[in-house]
C-alpha cells in the first residue's frame, strides 16, 4: 500500500488565506428549473458551504447526441458558484452512459456470472473493461477537461463515481479478454498459470491462454485461485479505468488534484482501496450508516481504515446522509444530534471536508426519498437548521485543517486478499464474516475506551505499534510470516485468530500443520479445524462463550502459555487462547469467534504486556469515543458520546474548539450530553 501523491485540498483556504475545512454535497442543479439555482446559491452560503460535487450524473445532459454538445448550463452554474465563493469538484460525467450510447452499442453492457446482461434504466450500466465504453468517456472527459480547464471555481476533479459500485464483477466476452492478458502479465507463462491455480486437481489444466474464462456459474464450485484472481482483477480493472481518465486529466489540467470517492464500508469488498490509494490525489470516501448494535462502531472503524488507508494523512468524505436514506429494507430518520456526530466522527478520523448526497432533495427518480441538506420542507426545518448549526461547528474546527491522526498503540490489520479468500466456497464454514470479526475487536476496543488504528496489510510500518491485532489473517505470504516474526522478536505483541496465515497468495496450503506460516512464532499446531454449527456455543473457562470456530490446539513448548481453555464442546481441557513469547515480544492466539463480549473481557488480558489502557476516565469507557489529531504544537481531543445518556468526563482540561456551552472557552471536567461531540485543545507533548 503506497499514500497518495499528495493530500493539497485547494480548497482548504478562505477568501482571507485563513485555514478552513470543506463542506457541501453533490450538487445537482439539472434536476431543478433555472429559478432555483440562485436559491441554491443563497441557502449555500447560510449553510457555510464551500465546495460541491457536480455534474456526477450528467452525461446524457451535456452530450446529448453522439454528435452534439450542450455546456450552456454548466457554465452558467460554474460561474454562479464561483460568484458565491464555493468551489467545484468537477465530476467527469462518465458513471452512466446514456440512452443513446446503450442503444447504439449494448455490448458495452455488463453480463453476470449466469449470463444475463445488466440492462440500462438504473445506473454503472458499462463493462470496465469495454473499449466502446472506454472511448466514448475517454472523449467526454476530454471535452470537459479542455473546457473548464482555467475555470476559477475548479478545485479538483472527480473520477466516474463510486467505481465498481453496482459492476464491479462482469463476465462478458470483453471481460475474459482482458483477465486473460491480466493473467499473461501476473504469471507470463502457463506452466505458472497451472501451478498457481492447482489445475491438476479436476483436470483443469490449460494449454493454451485463451481456453481461460472468468469464473462463470459452473457445475460445481469454480477453481478457488481462479476466483481470488478474478477478484485481484475486477479491482484492476476498475482502477485501469481510473487511470486512463486521469491520464487525461492529468495532461491538460496538471495543476488540478484528481480523486475518485472510494466506498470503506461493511459489505463493500470488490475494490482493494489500499492499492488505489496511490493512483489519487487524495483519499475522499462515501459512507453509510447500516442500522444495527454496531452500527456507529461501524461508522468509526470505516472512517478509522479510510484514514489507514490515506496514510494517516487528511482525507475527504464525498458522501453521507443528513438523515434516512432510500435503499434499505427500512430506512430510519437519524435521531437529533446524529447529523452532527456522524459528520464529526469522520473528522476525527481525520476527514478534511465533510459532503453529503445530496444538496436538494429530490423531486422525483429512484432516490427522492433519500434525504439531502435542503429536504423537502425546504429551509424551514429541523433538518436544515441541524445543516447551518454544523457548517458553524466546523467552521470552529478549521484550526484543524491539514492536521494529521494522531497514532495509536493499538493496529488492527485489514487485508482485502483475506477478505476475499476467507469466504470463499467450499471451506470448513460458509458462516465466516471476516469483515464483522475485524469490527467485532474494533467494537471491544472501543468498548474499553482504547485507541487503535485500523491499518491495511503491506506499506504500514508495524513497528510504531504496541500491539498488532491481525483477524482471519487468512492469507500469509512468506514476506508477510517474515515480517510479523520480525515485529514480535523486535518487541511487538502480535494478537492472531482462528483460519489465519493458512494460505498462501496462490490459496495453497502451508503444510505441517495449521496454522502454517504462523506456527512456529505461536508456539502451536492444529491438525484439524473444528467449526461449529449454527446456534451451537462452547464455554471457555475464563467466563466467555465461542461460536463459528474451534481448533483442535497442540502446544508445541513449554513457553507457550495457555491464557483460556475449552471448558466444553468437542475439545473440552484443550487451549482455547495461547500466548507464547519471543524476542522481546509476544504472539497470541484465539481459536474462536467470541464476539465483542468475549473480546472486550480477554482484550486487558492480551493488552498487559505492552501496558496498553485506556486513555478516558473510567465512568466513560465504552459509552464516549476518543479520537486524537495533532500538528506540531497541539493535540485536538474528540469526545464523542456513542450512548443516549449524559457521560461526566472529570480530570480532562483544555480549549473548547466545540463543546455543549459552544466554543471559546476553558473547562477542567466536563458533562457531555447524549449524541454530542466535543473538541478539545491542549498543548502537544
Amino acid at each position: 500500500m503506497t499514500s497518495p501523491r499528495t493530500t493539497r485540498f485547494p480548497y482548504a483556504k478562505g477568501s482571507d488565506g485563513g485555514r478552513r475545512l470543506g463542506y457541501g454535497a453533490d450538487y445537482n442543479p439539472e434536476q431543478w428549473p433555472r429559478e432555483v439555482w440562485d436559491e441554491d446559491i443563497r441557502l449555500m452560503r447560510a449553510a457555510g458551504v464551500n465546495v460541491v460535487s457536480l455534474a456526477i450524473f450528467s452525461w446524457a445532459r451535456l452530450q446529448p447526441t453522439a454528435d452534439t454538445w450542450d455546456f450552456g448550463w454548466l457554465d452558467e452554474v460554474m460561474d454562479l458558484l464561483h460568484a458565491g465563493g464555493i468551489g467545484v469538484d468537477l465530476a467527469t460525467a462518465t458513471a452512466s452512459p446514456p440512452p443513446w450510447l446503450t442503444t447504439a452499442h449494448p455490448e458495452i453492457l455488463p453480463v453476470t456470472a449466469t449470463g444475463e446482461t445488466l440492462w440500462p434504466g438504473a445506473r454503472q450500466h458499462w463493462r470496465p473493461t469495454s473499449p466502446v465504453f472506454r472511448e466514448h468517456a475517454l472523449r467526454l472527459v476530454r471535452e470537459l477537461a479542455t473546457r473548464y480547464a482555467g475555470h476559477p471555481a475548479l478545485v479538483a476533479w472527480h473520477v466516474n463515481n463510486e467505481l465498481g459500485c453496482h459492476n464491479v464483477y462482469d463476465y462478458s466476452d470483453d471481460a475474459a479478454r482482458a483477465f486473460r492478458t491480466w493473467l499473461r502479465r501476473r504469471y507470463t507463462t502457463l506452466d505458472a498459470l497451472n501451478h498457481a491455480w492447482g489445475t491438476a486437481f479436476w483436470s483443469q489444466r490449460y494449454s493454451d491462454f485463451e481456453q481461460i474464462l472468468p469464473p462463470r456459474l459452473a457445475a460445481s464450485h469454480p477453481n478457488p485461485t481462479q476466483q481470488l484472481d478474478f477478484k485481484r482483477f475486477s479491482s484492476d480493472a476498475l482502477k485501469d479505468h481510473l487511470l486512463a481518465e486521469r491520464a487525461v486529466l492529468r495532461e491538460l489540467t496538471p495543476d488540478v488534484p484528481v480523486t475518485t470517492n472510494f466506498m470503506v464500508m461493511g459489505g463493500t469488498k470488490g475494490m482493494d482501496y489500499a492499492d488505489w490509494a496511490a493512483e489519487v490525489d487524495f483519499v475522499a470516501n462515501d459512507h453509510y450508516v447500516i442500522p444495527g448494535p454496531q452500527d456507529r462502531d461501524e461508522l468509526s472503524f470505516s472512517a478509522n481504515l479510510t484514514s489507514g488507508i490515506a496514510g494517516h494523512r487528511p482525507w475527504f468524505l464525498m458522501e453521507h446522509s443528513t438523515s434516512a436514506v432510500n435503499w434499505q429494507p427500512v430506512n430510519l430518520a437519524k435521531k437529533t444530534g446524529e447529523l452532527a456526530r456522524d459528520s464529526l466522527l469522520h473528522v476525527a478520523h481525520g476527514a478534511d471536508a465533510v459532503c453529503f448526497f445530496q444538496w436538494r432533495q429530490s423531486a422525483a427518480g429512484a432516490e427522492k426519498y433519500h434525504s439531502a441538506m435542503v429536504p423537502h420542507a425546504g429551509e424551514d426545518s429541523e433538518l436544515f437548521r441541524g445543516v447551518v448549526q454544523l457548517g458553524r461547528t466546523l467552521e470552529a474546527l478549521a484550526p484543524l485543517a491539514g492536521t494529521a491522526r494522531e497514532a495509536a498503540r493499538v493496529a488492527i490489520l485489514f487485508d482485502w486478499n483475506s477478505w476475499w479468500t476467507s469466504e470463499h466456497d467450499s471451506h470448513p464454514t460458509a458462516r465466516l464474516d471476516y469483515h464483522r470479526e475485524a469490527l467485532d475487536w474494533y467494537s471491544a476496543l472501543l468498548r474499553l475506551g482504547v485507541r487503535a488504528d485500523i491499518v491495511p496489510v503491506g506499506g504500514t510500518d508495524l513497528s510504531a505499534y504496541d500491539v498488532v491485532i491481525a483477524p482471519v489473517l487468512h492469507v500469509v505470504p512468506q514476506p508477510l510470516a517474515k515480517e510479523l516474526t520480525r515485529y514480535v522478536e523486535c518487541g511487538g505483541h502480535l494478537v492472531t485468530t482462528y483460519f489465519s496465515a493458512i494460505v498462501d497468495e496462490n490459496d495453497h496450503i502451508h503444510l505441517g500443520g495449521y496454522p502454517g506460516a504462523l506456527r512456529d512464532l505461536l508456539g502451536i499446531r492444529i491438525e484439524e479445524f473444528g467449526p461449529l454449527l449454527d446456534g451451537v456455543a462452547v464455554d471457555l473457562d475464563n467466563g466467555t462463550s465461542g461460536s463459528l470456530w474451534t481448533d483442535r490446539i497442540a502446544v508445541a513448548g513449554p513457553d507457550v502459555e495457555v491464557l483460556a481453555r475449552y471448558r466444553t464442546g468437542a475439545y473440552a481441557a484443550r487451549p482455547a487462547v495461547t500466548r507464547r513469547g519471543s524476542g522481546r515480544g509476544s504472539a497470541a492466539y484465539v481459536s474462536t469467534r467470541l464476539g465483542v463480549d468475549g473480546l472486550a473481557a480477554l482484550l486487558p488480558e492480551l493488552l498487559a504486556p505492552a501496558g496498553v489502557t485506556s486513555e478516558l476516565p473510567q465512568g466513560a469507557r465504552g459509552l464516549v469515543e476518543l479520537a486524537v489529531r495533532r500538528d506540531a504544537d497541539s493535540r485536538y481531543l474528540f469526545l464523542v458520546n456513542r450512548s443516549e445518556q449524559a457521560v461526566p468526563l472529570p480530570g480532562l482540561s483544555g480549549d473548547v474548539l466545540v463543546g455543549p456551552d459552544g466554543p471559546d472557552g476553558a473547562f477542567d471536567g466536563l458533562v457531555l450530553p447524549p449524541r454530542e461531540v466535543a473538541v478539545l485543545r491542549v498543548p502537544a507533548t
